[in-house]
């Protein structure tokens, strides 16, 4: 190693900048607790981009005379000790904890995936790829969510040398260095502006419109060292001027934290934060630490937190989610548990992980190009062991849900013989949608109907899985259902704008497609969900908001003009010699059941509501959709109606289970037994159809 390596390795140690990393890390946690505390504090993270860049600079600027593999090794090595030993640790406990005690659902169907690619700082393609927005219900639950600015900052870490090494080579070029982070500043905040308009989520998530953040803190470095600012010495005091700057940049900062939208983030959002940062870092820099803002930001309290943000940060959000999942995290002392547990977790991390990898006097000693070879190793490593923990999630878990998974999922093995044969299930995409085919192969016995079964709806369509995999079995009947989540085909239920865009859309070509193969004999059933929800698997939703959904005026108005499109739709169908099954509604719940059933998850607020409503009250709910199809029935005879209430609820109490068994997995979807339990009802009520002479 050179002189000007060694130099460098000992650059000069800047307390405040470890205060900036405090007031970060701490506006973020808030933030995670409880929004309202601090509604722009995920601007944090925005805060820490600007000092990543700033510091990542610094900490390479003094090289010179180097050439770009050495530079690039040098750099790379310590990255990799910087940030991958408290990251690999943080990820395989998380994902241990996630397989003990988060079961599979919707709500936790990408945290593997994210978690796997967050060991090399791909997350935020994951989050972006899958369309879950920082504050849609499913991030929320995700232990992993966090990592997306890892992601950001390491993809800029691929870019950085390149772009810097200018700055550092044996034939310096300085001021091109600048020009290339300031065509790249430019660039990304046209990025940003242009992706917050029509697509949010990868304006939040990508490199190309968070770059300028990072950038605008290598900028400021640039500036002030060919401005001739020196680093490491504090050879000026707090002038008046400084002081007042320095003040009105940390009152940006604070304007960011307390008044920014998060829905505005990267562009306008980020504009003060970062803005404010830059203040604070470029007045504070090189001054004694006799102002009052400058004591404070170095004050031996706020620099530990400081330097313990990086682990705090990582630690945080799968302490907050992992109490999401089982204890709760609505109440103060609840809150107060996470915030301890959270600093507990980081100081143990920065004492026993970060600090003695990052300090380590052996791997000075070791060549780059074997600290970067060894760092890659062992994250390829943890991301092995991750997914072989989630590999056995069905064996390691502590949840009743993944033990007795036969009974919670629909989408089991089927665990039923029929004649020799077996089933056979196809699967592609139509639009955004699953088509599934279920048939059967390989009988002794001739199928007992040749015509076929056309299922279309949402995530309840989906639901009868097992069902509709057991009548294909047993019967013969084909049966090809066309299932898209949150679209319910004949859906009496109010739709905000881009959600009935997406849904009207596939509706068409799936029925257009139903249409087109449709033959005589041929039933289409269209079971999806026509009752206002009380819970998601998320949340509890307010029931007088559940009670004008399905009684107010507007919705009543609005479920009579849906029928006629129905009746024309059914009209179609029936021309062609098809029978309709409409589905009558099922009970609808107040929580959802596979996160109320075990240990750990039963005292959790959202279990609070219980798993029984009033059979009354379920055929109240049920009156108005009733009442429509018997208009639509009298317009459309081929029409028909199958009721599961009977068999999921046969007395004045409906429950969410039977004999200890679930009926349904979450508020309103049906188990893996309830499918069992109505196989033998819905497979003589298909045949009683298709049994009856074509009209």
């Amino acid at each position: 190693m050179n002189v000007s390596m060694l130099a460098a390795e000992r650059h000069a140690y800047a307390p405040y900048i470890d205060g900036l990393r405090a007031i970060a890390v701490l506006a973020v946690i808030l933030y995670h607790l409880h929004a309202q505390w601090l509604p722009g504090g995920l601007a944090g993270v925005d805060i820490f981009f600007v000092i990543s860049g700033f510091v990542v600079s610094a900490s390479v600027g003094g090289l010179s005379s180097v050439s770009l593999p050495r530079f690039m090794l040098y750099f790379y090595a310590r990255r990799v000790q910087r940030i991958a030993p408290a990251l690999i640790v943080c990820l395989v406990i998380t994902a241990l904890a996630s397989v003990l005690f988060i079961p599979s659902a919707w709500l936790s169907d990408t945290n593997s995936k994210t978690g796997l690619f967050a060991f090399f700082g791909l997350s935020n393609l994951v989050l972006a790829k899958t369309g879950n927005d920082y504050f849609s219900p499913r991030v929320e639950f995700n232990p992993y969510m966090h990592t997306w600015s890892l992601g950001v900052e390491e993809q800029f870490y691929l870019i950085f040398p390149l772009l810097f090494f200018l700055w550092v080579s044996r034939a310096p070029r300085k001021k091109r260095t600048l020009a290339f982070f300031a065509g790249g500043f430019v660039a990304s905040l046209v990025c940003a502006k242009w992706l917050a308009s029509g697509h949010p989520t990868l304006a939040f998530y990508l490199i190309f419109s968070r770059f300028w953040e990072l950038a605008a803190g290598v900028l400021l470095y640039q500036a002030l060292a060919l401005s001739g600012r020196p680093f490491g010495v504090a050879e000026r005091g707090a002038t008046k001027v400084a002081s007042g700057a320095a003040l009105l940049s940390l009152g940006l900062v604070g304007a960011g934290l307390a008044l920014s939208k998060p829905s505005t983030f990267p562009f306008p959002g980020a504009l003060l934060p970062v803005a404010g940062t830059l203040g604070l870092l470029a007045f504070l820099h090189g001054r004694r630490t006799e102002g009052v803002l400058h004591r404070v930001l170095a004050s031996r309290g706020v620099v530990f937190v400081g330097k313990i943000s990086y682990s705090l940060y990582l630690w945080h959000w799968p302490v907050i989610v992992l109490m999401r999942w089982t204890t709760g995290i609505d109440t103060a002392p609840l809150q107060a548990s996470a915030a301890v547990l959270t600093f507990a977790f980081a100081t143990a991390s920065y004492y026993f992980v970060e600090n003695p990898v990052r300090r380590a006097r052996r791997l000075r000693q070791w060549p780059r190009a074997a600290v970067v070879g060894s760092g890659f190793a062992a994250i390829v490593l943890g991301a092995a062991l991750t997914f072989g923990l989630y590999h056995e999630q069905p064996r390691l878990s502590l949840s009743v849900v993944s033990h007795q998974a036969d009974d919670w999922y629909p989408y089991g093995a089927l665990n039923l013989r029929y004649a020799g044969c077996s089933e056979k299930w196809d699967a592609r995409k139509l639009d955004d949608g699953p088509v599934w085919t279920y048939s059967r192969v390989g009988c002794n016995v001739p199928a007992r109907y040749t015509s076929r079964l056309f299922v279309i709806g949402d995530s309840h369509a989906m639901a009868y899985s097992l069902m509709f995999r057991e009548l294909a079995l047993q019967t013969g009947v084909q049966v090809l259902s066309y299932n898209n989540g949150g679209c319910a085909f004949i859906g009496f239920l109010p739709m905000d704008g881009a959600d009935a865009e997406r849904c009207k859309a596939y509706d068409a070509d799936a029925f257009a497609e139903i249409l087109a193969k449709l033959r005589p004999g041929d039933v289409v059933f269209m079971p999806s969900l026509r009752l206002p929800r009380f819970s998601d698997q998320f949340a509890r939703f307010d029931d007088r908001a559940a009670h004008d959904a399905m009684f107010s005026h507007a919705s009543l108005a609005e479920r009579h003009a849906r029928e006629q499109d129905a009746i024309r739709q059914l009209r179609e169908l029936t021309a062609k010699g098809a029978k309709i099954v409409l589905e009558a509604p099922e009970p609808v719940f107040r929580m959802p059941a596979f996160r109320c059933a075990d240990w750990f998850n039963r005292d959790n607020p959202i279990c609070t509501p219980g798993g029984q409503m009033i059979r009354a009250d379920v055929e109240a709910y049920r009156a108005p959709v009733l009442d429509s199809y018997a208009r639509i029935v009298q317009a459309v005879p081929s029409v028909s109606v199958w009721d599961p209430l009977p068999i999921l609820c046969p007395d004045a109490v409906c429950s969410m289970h039977a004999d200890g068994v679930p009926l349904y997995f979450d508020g309103d979807h049906i188990s893996g037994y309830a499918n069992r339990l109505l196989a033998p009802h819905f497979q003589q009520f298909i045949a009683n159809l298709m049994d009856a002479p074509r009209t």
